[in-house]
């Protein structure tokens, strides 16, 4: 019986010999920073616009503005929807005097994060996910790997693991690199900021009764949490494409054009709600915690996270029958 460290570390030495994972971390370390010269920005344009750093100000004329488009026939229904829900956030803020925006470097990460985890962090998990088996095909190794005296579902197991692994150093390493980067221009502190979360929304209306303050850390941690999930989920997806397709491009291809139409899919499939079961839907899962209306109704939490478990179990399960059958002769 062949043990499945060496076989883990096989593969973890072949993912940093690929440079992808470098290639990943030179992405975020050369994005980061644009984002926080954006966010730097937008905060001297506040200054500018409204003549003072009091975020209240902000606030107000975002419930004014919101408040007035409301009248417009023009705008969607479901765009009046989303509006409703900020202008009940912002108004919650003001009246418990509460920046949900606090210019540092840990609201920064909190922010890049939420906005990332859609597709920016599941591209980054595809790059490493893509071509884990059909790889194997193009470098022509897949023959001497499934004829080594080791099972198959051993070896996929292996990459399995391995992929795991990496996935979350991906994330990990946005979140340190976002906290390092934007904490230079930002500061390091608002690890003990209050944060709000646990906004329960019906309809277009939000359930304030169960809302409660956390340090932004505990917050940030539930956070990463969500992501890692999410990311997770398309790692495994990503695996099973790489399984079912001997190459990397095609893979890669397909896994792309799912994530892009996930996110168009978020912002034009409210009235169509079997669209709610499809995966790329469910990734945003930290809308929840900021209490966003989520892009189909009826959707929530455990909804999302149910959808994106049984995705997963699939993926997984598809992976290991079709990689224990392949025929690596033809």
């Amino acid at each position: 019986m062949v043990s499945l460290y060496p076989l883990v570390k096989n593969e973890c030495i072949k993912i940093v010999k690929k440079k992808r994972l470098l290639v990943v971390l030179l992405i975020l370390a050369a994005i980061i920073p644009m984002f926080t010269y954006a966010q730097l920005k937008v905060t001297q344009n506040h200054l500018k616009q409204f003549g003072t750093n009091d975020w209240r100000a902000e606030q107000r004329q975002k419930i004014v503005d919101y408040t007035r488009s409301l009248g417009s026939n023009r705008m969607p229904e479901e765009w009046k929807q989303w509006r409703r829900v900020e202008v009940s956030l912002a108004q919650y803020y003001l009246d418990k005097d509460v920046n949900p925006a606090s210019p540092n470097g840990v609201t920064f990460t909190r922010e890049f994060v939420k906005n990332a985890v859609g597709l920016f962090i599941p591209l980054m998990v595809m790059v490493i996910a893509a071509d884990l088996v059909s790889g194997e095909h193009t470098s022509g190794t897949i023959k001497l790997l499934l004829t080594r005296p080791v099972q198959r579902w051993k070896i996929l197991l292996s990459k399995l693991i391995a992929l795991i692994l990496f996935t979350s150093i991906i994330v990990i390493a946005t979140g340190l690199l976002a906290y390092l980067i934007s904490g230079a221009v930002f500061g390091y502190g608002g690890w003990d900021m209050p944060v709000f979360f646990g906004f329960q929304l019906s309809g277009t209306e939000i359930d304030f009764s169960l809302v409660r303050p956390v340090e932004q850390w505990l917050y940030l941690f539930m956070q990463f949490g969500l992501v890692w999930y999410s990311a997770l989920i398309v790692a495994l997806m990503t695996l099973m494409v790489s399984v079912l397709f001997r190459s990397t491009a095609a893979g890669m291809g397909i896994m792309l054009a799912v994530l892009i139409s996930g996110t168009i899919l978020s912002n034009m499939v409210s009235s169509w709600e079997t669209a709610k079961y499809f995966f790329m839907v469910n990734l945003e899962l930290t809308d929840y915690l900021a209490g966003s209306l989520p892009p189909i109704k009826g959707m929530d939490l455990p909804f999302s996270l149910a959808v994106l478990t049984v995705w997963g179990l699939v993926s997984v399960l598809v992976s290991f029958v079709v990689f224990t059958k392949k025929d690596v002769l033809n």
